[in-house]
């Protein structure tokens, strides 16, 4: 039995930016006598810039709360310029939440499709969301909470409900495990391990972020998973 994922890492390359645009603009032809400028963005790609652009602030080691001068900043625009936008530095965060949301229920969607078993879906889901955290430490840090402190309570609320869906779908999949090992109560059984195996992924995201992205969430992960989920 293995916990690695249906591809051999379905995560692979995974990059808030990279997931999320269509194309940064190019810069333009500099025409005599003016200076060097840029191609105005198509519809909707410089709300998919900023999004970038706080991604990856917040993948910088030890970083504080990302204020949206320090983000306007980084982009070269006005705050007021983020602000068409997006309503708020929340709706911005949503807007990272959202990709966290889709990257991840839709692995988790074809794992269950595509694999009977149950205990292997609760290896290959464990795996594709520590695989996610690990090549997108800036979402690492939003999804455990830490870059979200100083922000709306909506926001924490949200990543809970999160968490809270990711072990539902692992308390389904553990309790498929249970029946077919014949165990007399699969439901007490599947929803005790989905609770540990939840917190078990969350302590390693946390740690990940708190170590500066040194602790690596997979580090050891296929025995340990092995171990949990005989």
């Amino acid at each position: 039995m293995t916990a690695s994922p249906e591809a051999s890492n379905p995560v692979e390359g995974v990059d808030p930016a990279a997931a999320v645009t269509d194309g940064a603009p190019a810069e333009a032809g500099v025409a005599p006598g003016s200076v060097a400028a840029r191609k105005r963005p198509r519809p909707g790609e410089r709300r998919v810039q900023i999004l970038q652009t706080l991604a990856r602030m917040l993948e910088q080691p030890g970083a504080e709360r990302i204020t949206t001068a320090a983000l306007a900043a980084r982009l070269e625009v006005s705050e007021a310029a983020l602000y068409r936008h997006f309503a708020s530095k929340a709706q911005m965060f949503e807007g990272l939440i959202e990709f966290i949301e889709t990257s991840i229920f839709t692995l988790v969607n074809q794992i269950v499709e595509r694999e009977p078993a149950g205990a292997v879906q609760a290896q290959k889901i464990a795996t594709v969301l520590l695989q996610f955290g690990e090549k997108n430490p800036g979402m690492t840090r939003v999804m455990v909470g830490d870059a979200l402190v100083f922000e709306h309570e909506r926001l924490g609320v949200r990543m809970s409900q999160f968490f809270d869906r990711v072990e539902s779908q692992l308390r389904q999949s553990l309790r498929l495990a249970a029946e077919a090992a014949g165990s007399p109560t699969p439901t007490v059984d599947a929803q005790a391990l989905a609770s540990t195996l939840t917190a078990l992924l969350i302590g390693r995201l946390q740690r990940y972020a708190r170590s500066g992205f040194k602790r690596l969430p997979t580090e050891h992960l296929e025995p340990a998973l092995q171990r949990l989920i005989a």
